[in-house]
């Protein structure tokens, strides 16, 4: 939880690095609190719906996504630049299929070594 606070703290740090752990619980936490909001939006009735064909999300979710919209960015900038890729990389993600799995590729890696051009390796510092 402490990674997700944390995450939304830094909502418009776009500047330094972020370590695969801080990204992953964000992510973890992210989904349950997603789901958490879809329960809400569909038992309270508040979901939207195509047909009369719930769609499973609606306003709660909707506000939560909107809220957590720049810190989610944020987040995803600084784990590039921790291992060493421009935040403008973010936009692969654009290119069908390919820039989804490179994307996850990249945030899978280990931090790069070092400090690099957005700073110390913040792995280094925690263990330090």
């Amino acid at each position: 939880m402490k990674w997700f606070i944390k995450a939304l703290k830094q909502f418009a740090d776009f500047k330094t690095r972020a370590r695969r752990k801080e990204y992953w619980m964000y992510n973890l936490f992210y989904t349950l609190f997603s789901i958490i909001t879809m329960i809400l939006d569909v038992s309270l009735g508040m979901d939207f719906s195509i047909a009369e064909i719930s769609l499973g999300y609606g306003y709660i979710y909707s506000l939560f996504a909107l809220a957590t919209l720049v810190p989610s960015i944020a987040l995803s900038v600084r784990r590039l630049h921790d291992v060493s890729k421009s935040g403008w990389m973010l936009l692969i993600i654009f290119i069908p299929f390919i820039g989804a799995i490179w994307l996850l590729v990249l945030t899978l890696k280990d931090s790069h070594k070092g400090e690099n051009t957005w700073g110390a390796n913040p792995k280094e510092a925690h263990t330090a």
